[in-house]
């Protein structure tokens, strides 16, 4: 056999052996991507109620000398967690809400979700926003057992969105920075979110988060079916 051949050879086995793998992960059977059941993507829409994200140095502001957060209960997503710690969150006028939860592992910004009611409740006009983007934000105070911290920006409404590992974008066609459309199917109510961010990750396990607003009026715990797909191009809708 010619060394052109012989590499040919190997070529063919690499990729019959790469096929094999593919099809023994849509069978079931081997290792499947992160969050897959029976070799296909299992979606999860998950309310994303009001929560914080602290830093180091905000821990211990609030909790005092030597804190960390404590990891009370996992999230869906590997490697993050509701922490033990809340915090209360004042706005202006002094109105407030009690122990909205702290969000873990710690981050380099601290940052503020709220859903509308609650930036209403709170007098801040917290503008919709992708998670970290806070320039121009309005801020809060955050109260905790150990001390206050003054937060000049990083209250937002999160902006809808999709976590996704790289195979379930090959699975609905899409990329990091896409838009997709969720449709939540009700009897009589039946509806549908557009510009739901893809927010691709390796270890990402397929996840829509939408706040409690959103959840409340699509009246996702009695749904009958969810629908994800990649939203058309020309799509101008905001629902």
């Amino acid at each position: 056999m010619t060394n052109q051949a012989v590499i040919e050879s190997l070529v063919r086995q690499a990729l019959r052996s790469a096929m094999s793998g593919d099809a023994s992960g849509a069978a079931g059977g081997g290792s499947q991507p992160p969050g897959w059941v029976d070799g296909k993507p299992n979606l999860r829409v998950s309310i994303s109620a009001r929560h914080c994200h602290l830093t180091d140095e905000h821990v211990e502001m609030l909790f005092g000398k030597g804190a960390v957060l404590e990891p009370e209960k996992p999230l869906y997503q590997d490697g993050f967690y509701a922490a033990a710690q809340t915090v209360m969150v004042v706005g202006p006028r002094r109105r407030m809400l009690p122990n909205v939860r702290v969000l873990g592992p710690t981050r380099s910004h601290s940052q503020v979700e709220l859903a509308l009611t609650d930036s209403i409740s709170l007098g801040i006009d917290a503008p919709t926003r992708h998670s970290g983007d806070i320039e121009g934000t309005p801020g809060c105070v955050l109260v905790g057992p150990a001390g206050t911290v003054q937060l000049d920006r990083g209250v937002i409404r999160a902006a809808r969105h999709v976590h996704m590992n790289h195979h379930d974008c090959r699975y609905y066609g899409v990329e990091n920075g896409d838009l997709m459309q969720l449709t939540v199917k009700n009897p009589g109510c039946s509806v549908t979110f557009d510009d739901l961010l893809v927010r691709a990750d390796e270890a990402a396990k397929l996840e829509v988060h939408i706040d409690t607003d959103e959840g409340n009026a699509c009246n996702l715990d009695k749904a009958e079916a969810v629908v994800l797909k990649k939203q058309d191009a020309d799509c101008k809708c905001h629902g």
